[in-house]
């Protein structure tokens, strides 16, 4: 982990994500003398601290289960080496296979369009969920409040996809409400594909 107290980054009080130590990677702009500036495939565990901005999840904390201000966020990073089908692939197999969770209870989210804003769903990543073999009923599509990363005001962004495991066992025909409210999102894999 890095330190929560941002180095060479003056947008931030506090660490508040696991990419913010790659936040010069993912904007072009790393010294070319900078030993990350070679990494292609990085995995971490980032110390994080939640207490504003546009990640503020304050008013969430004690409410429900799920959010804190102190927490380590797990991270995997591609600079340049793999993209959706990849990332989707290796992370199903080290839940499924590896982990050994219970695939009945687990779903995901993609990004479902935004007219306003003129971006199309994100039908790559929901075909490759079905190619993985989960059924058309665990593959939901959410909005851009949902499914669209973005580092701030400006900058990278992009769809995201997100791993959901169903804290209790759960009707196979539940609705996508019934799904989100009795589960935990595991895994965000965002792809940064916009300026």
């Amino acid at each position: 982990s890095s330190p929560v107290l941002p180095q060479n980054d003056k947008t931030l009080t506090l660490v508040n994500a696991g990419m913010n130590q790659f936040k010069a990677m993912f904007l072009g702009s790393i010294d070319a003398n900078d030993p990350r500036s070679n990494l292609r495939r990085v995995a971490n565990s980032q110390k994080c601290i939640r207490m504003g901005g546009k990640h503020c999840d304050l008013e969430n904390v004690g409410i429900n289960f799920r959010h804190h201000t102190f927490f380590e966020m797990l991270g995997n990073w591609s600079f340049g080496d793999y993209f959706k089908k990849e990332a989707i692939e290796m992370a199903w197999d080290l839940l499924c296979n590896v982990f050994k969770l219970d695939t009945h209870r687990l779903f995901v989210t993609y990004f479902g369009g935004c007219n306003s804003l003129c971006l199309a769903p994100d039908e790559e990543s929901k075909e490759i969920w079905q190619s993985l073999g989960l059924p058309k009923n665990k593959i939901i599509p959410l909005g851009i409040k949902d499914n669209f990363w973005e580092m701030g005001e400006t900058g990278p962004c992009g769809v995201c996809t997100e791993i959901h495991y169903l804290l209790e066992p759960t009707p196979y025909n539940a609705d996508a409400e019934t799904l989100l409210r009795n589960s935990i999102e595991i895994w965000n894999l965002v792809f940064m594909q916009y300026e």
